[in-house]
């Protein structure tokens, strides 16, 4: 195993390896967890219930009990995987592990054999049995405690600890709680260990890393790197350009920067190297590609469905504000791999010798085109018409059609050679042609339509956990068949041989994808700390005090300190667990900072924000763990590599302060064309920033073409800030007026607000936050903002706000004010009513006027050159 081998062992998925009787110990556990967890998303357990009359659901598939079968396998597979001490065997499971082992299923076993009971006796801390209760917890939260520390290492142990401890000592407004309300807390209901990050983990992000080991192991890795070599092999630099692209399509499945670096890098990195880039710069190309993979959907390192459960939007919505940044941010990659190979003079490795006629390359790429996009027209649009004509038949005709047109591909997959990974240190003389590349793994992408189908919005849309459950099994149906039916296709007779392989294949997929597994499963558990502590104690109000304080009440400054914190608390963590920590602690921050400041920000935006953070914390020195993995591949120097990496990452550090400002960039309330306007300005605005950041355009840059670049991307990124400056956006109004003006408002208008009144943690002090309000139907003032969640008094000329409504979506109002307070009223203070403005699309025009005199004079800048050379 190489050294970056082992580092993602280290940190993905366990380096211990045991020998002797033990050896086959861990993967049995594994295969047995994937069967388990495809066992609880298929229809098998009701068709059971429905045939048997025995209620095997709920004994074995209710979320319940599952999630606690998840945790039992996630501890018992971290107490064998990872060794405790750095002197821990390697080859064998010690005594103290069997110990630890048994402690956390035993706590698991009591967990899932009494949870009616324990669901019966909430709250009732005078109960019996309330003393095996807390035996129980006690030891759970140990043994959980330190799979977390040999998992995740010491970082995550210290933030869960620092916050569990203050549910217990207090501090501020929070008194403390008692040992048995803390751990009931913690252990016993589902608001801590139990809670909604590991259910989502449970549900859904096991089924999509088993679909993409499955993948991986089934040839698609190699497929991917291939078909990114062939296709982009011969530009200047590029392999580094074919790195990018094989990152991206792996970041597609990938749940782990770190694996992702190492699966391409081990191939991509040392073809940098042969064309020309240091160590330190193929290694951090490779890093910034992998670290970019983990923020593409649909997977999103596996942080996509917690983001979608934290902030309440609907997965497929989720990806849709996610997709436009990730696809922005590797264009902009590619386009700074290409300035590095013009600064090093770099050529591309030599195309394939073609007899074709430019005649007939058209038509071969065309036929090609088509080809695939009739595919996807026939998946999508005869699927759905499909759909209307039976209903009932929906899962079943989408992999029956599919089955088709996987045979129609293996079968012309088998009229050419099986791609075989070549050694990178080996000379390249010709890169492969890119049509039969292509042709020879087509069918991989299958499964993923197959998924993506069943997931986007249609009259019969599928749950995220169904569909990845489908997808599965696709996956697992190509890994155990392409082999064999090549064989058949090609007439050889070695079929049994072939099966043989494709079983391994499949086996081998599934036990990987469970040891990817263990360090989610955990982190996820510990995440329910967390977010258990935060929600009893308000403890982020503590962290946005600080933040506040430090920032001067300066919005960007705020924003770049929660960026540095984010990046800090992400360092030396898997994507799933550095997501979890800043999202729990940062998100609302940013949302109550924010609002206070006068900006309202949408919930996702602000997750995206931290995650972002979080994701780039893996190339970040002095631990950028990507960046280790990469140096371990190129022999360069780790920092210079993670340095060289973030370096390149800017343009990705950028984006999240962006569609913060705004939000078309994520494709809110934006229409198709609009989309597709906002993709191309964004486009161009992220390739000139990249293009200041590096020092050269079309040639060349004077700092002062840089600055005036660096200008052009900030106006064609947000325009509305030249507009704002020109013309407020907002007309003031006296909160006095807001029944007046809400019930003036057209039928589903909104109305933007600033309230004021005492602070939650000190009631002497004056806070303040603006909310956007849904009107609703026309009616009185009075009834429109009751609709709108705030239940209001007039009283002594101003409009107070008495309470909030049992449905109100403003309910983080209750944790910054003190409401009922008569002498010192929280208040509508201000009406902001949106002026009409001219469009800010019309600062485009100066900005591409700039654009148009720097692109003149670096032309005219080397056609002298030229002429003074000749």
């Amino acid at each position: 195993m190489t050294s970056a081998e082992q580092l993602v062992a280290e940190v993905d998925s366990g380096a211990r390896s045991p020998t002797g009787w033990q050896r086959n110990l861990i993967p049995v556990i594994c295969f047995s967890w994937a069967m388990y967890q495809l066992y609880i998303a298929s229809p098998v357990p009701f068709w059971l219930s429905v045939t048997t009359g025995v209620d095997t659901f709920q004994f074995v598939g209710n979320l319940s009990i599952s999630r606690k079968v998840h945790l039992a396998f996630s501890i018992a597979l971290a107490t064998l995987a990872f060794p405790l001490f750095k002197s821990s065997p390697r080859n064998k499971i010690p005594v103290y592990d069997w110990v630890l082992l048994i402690t956390g299923v035993l706590a698991m076993l009591y967990m899932i054999l009494m949870n009616t009971n324990i669901a019966e006796r909430a709250g009732d801390f005078v109960h019996p049995n309330i003393k095996y209760d807390m035996t129980v917890a006690a030891l759970g939260m140990i043994v959980l405690t330190l799979a977390v520390y040999r998992s995740l290492g010491l970082p995550l142990v210290v933030v869960a600890g620092v916050l569990a401890g203050y549910v217990f000592i207090g501090g501020g407004n929070w008194g403390g709680a008692s040992f048995v309300k803390g751990m009931w807390h913690f252990w016993m209901q589902e608001e801590g260990v139990f809670g909604k990050p590991l259910a989502v983990s449970t549900q859904t992000i096991f089924l999509f890393v088993l679909f993409g080991a499955i993948l991986e192991k089934a040839g698609a890795g190699g497929y991917f790197i291939k078909i990114a070599f062939a296709l982009l092999g011969h530009f200047k630099g590029g392999p580094a350009k074919a790195a990018v692209i094989a990152s991206a399509l792996s970041g597609l499945y990938s749940g782990s920067s770190i694996a992702n670096t190492v699966t391409t890098g081990t191939f991509t990195i040392p073809l940098m190297k042969r064309t020309g880039f240091s160590a330190e710069k193929a290694g951090a190309v490779e890093v910034a590609s992998s670290t970019n993979g983990q923020l593409m959907p649909p997977v999103m390192g596996a942080a996509a469905f917690l983001i979608a459960e934290f902030t309440g939007v609907e997965y497929t919505t989720l990806l849709k504000h996610a997709l436009l940044p990730a696809i922005i941010s590797y264009i902009a990659l590619v386009y700074i791999v290409h300035i590095e190979a013009c600064k090093l003079d770099l050529k591309g490795l030599p195309k394939p010798p073609s007899t074709k006629t430019f005649q007939r390359k058209l038509i071969g790429f065309l036929t090609g085109f088509i080809t695939v996009s009739l595919l996807f027209i026939l998946v999508y649009f005869t699927l759905g018409q499909v759909k209307a004509a039976f209903p009932g038949l929906t899962v079943y005709t989408v992999l029956s059609i599919n089955l088709v047109i996987y045979l129609v591909l293996l079968y012309i997959a088998s009229k050419r050679p099986d791609l075989e990974q070549d050694d990178p240190d080996a000379p390249i003389t010709v890169l492969p042609p890119a049509a039969d590349t292509a042709w020879t793994g087509l069918y991989y992408l299958l499964p993923i339509i197959i998924l993506l189908w069943s997931i986007l919005p249609t009259p019969e849309r599928l749950s995220a956990h169904l569909s990845a459950y489908y997808a599965v099994l696709a996956m697992i149906f190509i890994a155990l068949t392409q082999h064999p039916l090549k064989a058949i296709f090609r007439g050889e007779s070695e079929i049994l041989s072939r099966l043989k392989i494709g079983f391994n294949d499949c086996v081998q997929g599934t036990i990987a994808g469970a040891r990817n597994m263990i360090s989610i499963g955990i982190a996820t558990a510990a995440a329910g700390v967390i977010v258990g502590s935060i929600s009893l104690t308000g403890a982020h109000g503590f962290v946005g005090e600080v933040v506040e304080y430090l920032s001067g009440g300066n919005l960007l400054v705020m924003l770049i300190l929660v960026a540095i914190m984010s990046l800090i608390l992400g360092m030396g963590l898997p994507t799933t667990a550095n997501y979890l920590v800043v999202a729990g602690l940062m998100a609302p921050v940013i949302v109550a900072l924010a609002a206070k400041s006068g900006l309202i920000v949408p919930l996702v935006a602000v997750h995206l924000f931290v995650f972002y953070f979080g994701i780039l914390a893996d190339d970040t020195p002095p631990v950028g763990l990507a960046a280790y993995a990469a140096a371990a591949i190129s022999k360069g120097d780790p920092i210079q590599t993670g340095i060289q990496g973030f370096a390149y990452d800017i343009r990705t550090a950028l984006l999240p302060f962006l569609f913060l400002f705004n939000t078309e960039l994520l494709l809110m309330n934006v229409t198709v064309f609009k989309g597709i306007f906002v993709f191309v300005i964004a486009t161009v605005a992220m390739m000139l920033f990249a293009a200041a950041t590096q020092g050269w355009f079309l040639f060349k840059s004077r700092v002062w073409e840089s600055v005036a670049l660096l200008l052009i991307a900030f106006t064609l990124f947000r325009p509305g800030f030249w507009l704002d400056y020109a013309s407020p956006p907002f007309a003031e109004r006296p909160g006095v007026e807001a029944l007046a003006l809400a019930a003036d408002m057209p039928d589903g208008a909104t109305m933007r607000i600033r309230i004021v009144g005492p602070d939650f943690d000190d009631i002497d002090e004056q806070n303040n936050t603006s909310i956007i309000l849904d009107l609703g139907e026309k009616a009185d003032g009075e009834t429109r903002l009751f609709n709108a969640g705030l239940q209001i008094l007039e009283e002594d000329g101003k409009v107070i706000i008495d309470a909030l409504t049992w449905d109100s979506k403003h309910k983080q109002l209750d944790q910054l004010f003190t409401m009922g307070d008569f002498d010192n009223p929280l208040v509508i203070d201000m009406v902001q009513l949106e002026r009409d403005r001219l469009p800010k699309e019309l600062f485009y025009i100066p900005a591409l006027a700039l654009l148009g005199l720097v692109c003149m004079l670096q032309l005219g800048r080397q056609r002298r050159a030229k002429l003074a050379i000749v």
